[in-house]
Parts: C-alpha cells; sequence; structure tokens
C-alpha cells in the first residue's frame, strides 16, 4: 500500500498545486476506469432501492395511509433537506481529513439500510393497522434515514470529485442516471404494483426491498479504488463550521450566486410530497396509481440523463443547470393545469413526474459545478454549504402545507414556480469554471 501524500489546494498554495497536480492526474488515469465502473454500479444500485421510497410519492403516501395530516406531510422534504445540509456540514472537516473516504461511503450506506430494514420489520408486525404513534415513529425514522443520506451523499461527489475527470463525470451522471433509472422502472413496475393495492400495500416488502438493495450498494463501494489523502485541518466547534462556511460564501462572488440559485430551486422541494395528494385530491386518483408516477418519475431522470451527461461533458455543468431549472419551475404549473381541468386529465397527471424526474439531475449538475469552482481539499466544505443554503427554504415546508390546507394548492404551487424561475434568470449569472480553469483530461501534462 503506498503511503499518504500531502495534496496541496490550489485555493491556500498555488505553487504548491501546481506541482501536486500532475499526481492527481496519473491517480485519476490509472485508476479511473475501474472506479468509474464501481461508481457507476454504486448508483444504479442505489437508485433501484431508492425507487421504493421516492419522496414525491411513495412516502408521503405511506404517511397519509398511516393518518398523517398536511402539515406533517410537509415535513418529509424538511427532514430530507435537513438531512442534506446540517450533517454534512458537520462532517465536512472528518471527510477531509479521512485517507480513505470510501470507507465513510460503506458505513453511511449500511447505516441507511439498516434504517429501511428496521422500518420493514416494524410494518410486517403491525401490517395495515393504525396507531397514533405511528405517524411520529415513522417520520422519526424518516429524519434518522436522512443523516445519514445526507452525509453520503457528500462522500459520493467528494468521491467523484477525487476520482473522476470533470470532463467524465457528466458521463458518470448518464451511464448510473440512465441504467439506474431503467432497473428501477423495471422493479417498480412489477413489484409496487403487486404490493400497492387501493387502500394500502405489503409496506414492510417495499422498504425491505429498498433496504437490502441499499446494503449491496454498501458492498459495492468497497470496491472503490482510491489512494489515501493526507490534509489537515484543526479540530473546531460546531460553530466553526457554519463560519467556514459563511466565509466560503463572503470570499466567492461566484460561488454566492451558485448558493442563490441552489436556494431558490430549493423551493422546488416543498411540493413535492403534495403531487400526488394533489392528484389523489383533485382528480380522484387511487392508490394503485402510485406504481406508475414512480416509473414515469424514474424514466424521466433517465431521459434527462440521457441529454444532460453528455452535454454537460461538451458545454459545461452551467448550460444543463440553465436548461434543468427552466424545467423545474414548470412543474407546479403543469401540475395545477392538469388538476384543474377535469376528469379528463386524470390519465395524463403522469406527466408531472415526467419533470419531477429532473430533480436528481439538477442536484447532481448542481454538485459537479461545485467541484469545478474549487481545489480538492475544499470539496467537502463547498459541497456541504450549497447542500445547506439548498436546505434553506425547506425549513418552510411545514408552512407550505399548512397553507395547503388553508389557503389552496394554487397559492403555494405558483410562489413556488416564480421562486424557481428567479433562480433560472440567476443562473445566467454564473460564469463557466472551463473558461476561466480548462480542466486537463488524465495523463495530460497542462496544469490544473
Amino acid at each position: 500500500m503506498s503511503s499518504p501524500q500531502t495534496l496541496a489546494d490550489p485555493l491556500e498554495d498555488p505553487l504548491l498545486a501546481a506541482s501536486s497536480a500532475k499526481g492527481r492526474r496519473a491517480e485519476i488515469a490509472e485508476t479511473e476506469p475501474r472506479n468509474f465502473l464501481v461508481l457507476a454500479l454504486y448508483q444504479i444500485v442505489m437508485r433501484t432501492g431508492w425507487v421504493f421510497k421516492t419522496e414525491s410519492i411513495v412516502m408521503p403516501a405511506v404517511l397519509d395511509m398511516i393518518g398523517g395530516s398536511a402539515w406533517l406531510r410537509g415535513c418529509l422534504p424538511l427532514l430530507n433537506r435537513i438531512g442534506h445540509s446540517i450533517p454534512p456540514m458537520l462532517f465536512a472537516r472528518r471527510l477531509k481529513i479521512m485517507p480513505y473516504k470510501r470507507v465513510a461511503l460503506v458505513l453511511c450506506t449500511l447505516a441507511m439500510s439498516a434504517v429501511f430494514l428496521s422500518m420493514a420489520c416494524m410494518f410486517s408486525i403491525i401490517g395495515n393497522q393504525t396507531f397514533s404513534w405511528l405517524p411520529a415513529a415513522f417520520v422519526g425514522m424518516y429524519a434518522t434515514f436522512f443523516v445519514f443520506t445526507g452525509v453520503n451523499s457528500l462522500v459520493v461527489s467528494t468521491l467523484h470529485g477525487k476520482l473522476i475527470a470533470p470532463t467524465h463525470r457528466g458521463r458518470l451522471l448518464l451511464v448510473g442516471g440512465l441504467i439506474g433509472a431503467s432497473t428501477a422502472v423495471t422493479c417498480a413496475w412489477f413489484l409496487l404494483n403487486t404490493w400497492l393495492e387501493p387502500g394500502g400495500g405489503r409496506f414492510d416488502l417495499i422498504f425491505g426491498f429498498a433496504g437490502v438493495c441499499f446494503g449491496i450498494s454498501a458492498i459495492v463501494a468497497l470496491l472503490v479504488k482510491e489512494q489515501p489523502d493526507d490534509y489537515r485541518q484543526p479540530a473546531n466547534s460546531p460553530a466553526a463550521h457554519f463560519r467556514e462556511a459563511l466565509q466560503v460564501l463572503r470570499d466567492d462572488a461566484n460561488f454566492r450566486r451558485l448558493t442563490l440559485v441552489a436556494a431558490l430551486f430549493g423551493t422546488s422541494m416543498m411540493l413535492f410530497p403534495h403531487y400526488q395528494a394533489l392528484g389523489r385530491i383533485r382528480l380522484q386518483l387511487s392508490l394503485e396509481n402510485l406504481a406508475l408516477w414512480v416509473v414515469v418519475q424514474n424514466a424521466g431522470t433517465a431521459l434527462f440523463s440521457l441529454i444532460g451527461g453528455p452535454l454537460a461533458d461538451w458545454r459545461g455543468n452551467r448550460t444543463v443547470l440553465k436548461f434543468a431549472l427552466f424545467g423545474c419551475c414548470l412543474m407546479p404549473l403543469l401540475a395545477l393545469s392538469l388538476a384543474n381541468f377535469g376528469s379528463e386529465a386524470a390519465n395524463v397527471y403522469f406527466l408531472v413526474f415526467l419533470l419531477v424526474g429532473l430533480t436528481p439531475v439538477t442536484v447532481r449538475t448542481i454538485n459537479n459545478y461545485t467541484l469545478e469552482v474549487c481545489g480538492p481539499a475544499h470539496h467537502p466544505r463547498y459541497l456541504s454549504t450549497v447542500g445547506l443554503c439548498m436546505a434553506v427554504p425547506l425549513f418552510f415546508s411545514p408552512l407550505a402545507g399548512w397553507l395547503v390546507d388553508l389557503i389552496s394548492f394554487e397559492a403555494v404551487f405558483i410562489f413556488v414556480g416564480a421562486m424557481v424561475f428567479a433562480g433560472w434568470l440567476l443562473a445566467f449569472r454564473l460564469e463557466e469554471p472551463r473558461h476561466r480553469v480548462v480542466a486537463p483530461l488524465p495523463g495530460s501534462d497542462d496544469p490544473v
């Protein structure tokens, strides 16, 4: 095993960065083919399991079935984004100084598996019975899951930044997204159609399947090959992590704009639990439609990965981000239009979830853009900061759910659409990193 080598960060020492760049490129050139396949397989298996806990369809529908209210349904995206923001922020330093990032990937994925296997056991015991404590227990386990998921997302993106060349990350998005969505669609169509019924479903089997897939993903993660890092950073208090994030925002104007774009995009996630509710309430659609919606959403992810991946490698992530944000601002407007069109629209309401499939592509594009605007040592901090900013609007998710009941779907959906539209306009002011720093292909001797 080779000894750890200290890797310089261009933002801290440009002279040392130039000398270390060749070593980083050599590492990528040597290990990228293997790691590309491993990380793609990890994403494929993870995506297959993820379809059985889709937070825009399956999880809010389960909460509705066990007696959860609209405001509690509105907590689901909040818990999702808290998990994707605060835990990664607190873990960023620890991840930076870890020699082998794959260790964190394996442990986080195993923890995600354990939570869903526990949920499967719980529903296996209680069946389709409802209890007063069940919604709170369900939401608590959901929150625990996203603590580990948020850290997992940070680790995955950091490994992409360490092991995959910038001009190949779109290709990874394409392969993982396209094949992963295809396997997810196949499993969802044959299994969810069997396990979902008009009045309930076999939630133990649904969550058990997801847990098993996450467990297999953890085994796949063991195959990642990486050279050890030797980054150094003094230990800090929890408050210091947030001060460092503020410093990053203060010092990098372009990154400030990116975090504002991410925050405006984050408002779209407030609506995720309510799309299925809007269809079921306004168009009288049953729980049996969930399988079709899950299939369409993942088909959308595959389609947009097929377009966005090559486009990102060719034209840059900023270009893909602009297209994706425009599609995201159309989601709530399309949902309202179909829901108010009458029963004739019931057969085409699934088109809403085709656009919802843009969301994971947009998140991945934001992360890939972030990887290009900072040095490797800063990847965990920048990624966790943009994740935190993306999560800020989600603190208002319970309020959005309450307003849906108090006022109407229309008021909340139109407001969110306007916020995402503003993010799309702001994205035109982002810099293109490849115009400022040309990312070399593996094996190139050009400085980064």
